[in-house]
């Protein structure tokens, strides 16, 4: 009679480089890539921004978050949070999605308490608030300088959308390069560090998502730039830059705790029963959120100034 041997799965394979591996790891990269590049092509902002970041957003706060100024501190760190809520699926925030399927294959093959799931998302949180307070802080204390603060409305590149390019620019790639990374396409650059500290590619996820508010143009985001940046209160800029990425992961999280939780193990079951499921799913979402990124804020950005040309799908 032939032993079966359950091919054992460690918590965080497929993420940290560490394998097993797809076989067909070239048919992944090139249909995620072509997956990214779609959701590029047919992305509509107004539709995401204003009928659904709006409505979310007029909605919790009870009245019209764009034409109403944020009246003080405390309505301001609450506008932060809902709009960072209300952002969860404009394109500055959509990579961030990226982050569950590696979340969820981190589970995979065990079996957890509620309590030790949370544990990955601490993880991603302290990343994500270490850029974010930071970021605030500078805000603060630079003030009207930063050219994020810059409103005019030029036809080429201005200091505010080369600011977004660069940020994002840097964002898709590291993206893509996990994703890489986690089919074994190559090696691995933090894998020494992440050896000795085994959070390392979460903290670094996190770190990601609070990147995306240093290049963020979405119109919500702005009026509370703005009110950080004119009150020049160091604890004010760095709570409101906070809560606005700690809305921005809410939904990102609920969606990892209903598939870790919620599905009775069935999806954790399902990614564990073949080796290299887990590097498959987790590089595909990366590299979907990385090509998305990388092509909307810095290629699609450079078709819509005319500079160069690139498919759109209006709708």
């Amino acid at each position: 009679m032939a032993v079966t041997h359950e091919v054992p799965v460690h918590p965080q394979a497929g993420f940290f480089g560490a394998g097993p591996y797809p076989a067909h790891r070239a048919r992944v990269v090139v249909l995620a890539v072509l997956a990214g590049f779609a959701l590029t092509a047919i992305w509509s902002a107004p539709f995401v921004d204003s009928v659904i970041g709006d409505s979310v957003a007029n909605t919790l706060l009870g009245y019209d978050a764009k034409a109403t100024p944020i009246g003080g501190v405390l309505a301001g760190t609450l506008f932060a949070f809902v709009s960072g809520l209300a952002g969860s699926f404009t394109a500055c925030n959509i990579a961030a999605f990226g982050a569950v399927a590696p979340l969820v294959g981190g589970q995979a093959g065990e079996k957890r308490r509620f309590a030790t799931t949370l544990k990955p998302l601490g993880w991603i949180a302290a990343g994500m608030l270490t850029v974010s307070i930071v970021y605030g802080v500078i805000v603060a204390l630079v003030g009207t300088r930063m050219p994020q603060f810059d409103t005019s409305q030029a036809s080429g590149l201005t200091p505010r959308s080369i600011q977004s390019m660069v940020a994002f620019g840097v964002v898709g790639l590291v993206f893509l390069v996990l994703g890489l990374v986690s089919l074994g396409v190559i090696g691995n650059p933090i894998g020494g560090l992440t050896r000795r500290h085994p959070a390392t590619p979460l903290v670094l996820m996190g770190a990601l998502i609070g990147g995306f508010l240093i290049g963020r143009p979405y119109p919500l985001f702005r009026i509370m730039f703005r009110s950080a940046a004119e009150q020049h209160n160091v604890l004010y800029g760095a709570a409101a830059f906070a809560l606005q990425s700690l809305g921005n992961i809410v939904i990102m999280g609920v969606l990892f705790l209903i598939l870790t939780h919620a599905t009775g193990g069935r999806v954790q079951r399902w990614l564990a029963a073949k080796p290299g499921r887990v590097a498959a799913v987790t590089g595909a979402a990366l590299l979907v959120g990385g090509t998305f990124t990388l092509l909307y804020w810095d290629v699609r950005v450079l078709g819509r100034l005319g500079i160069i040309w690139f498919p759109t799908v209006s709708w």
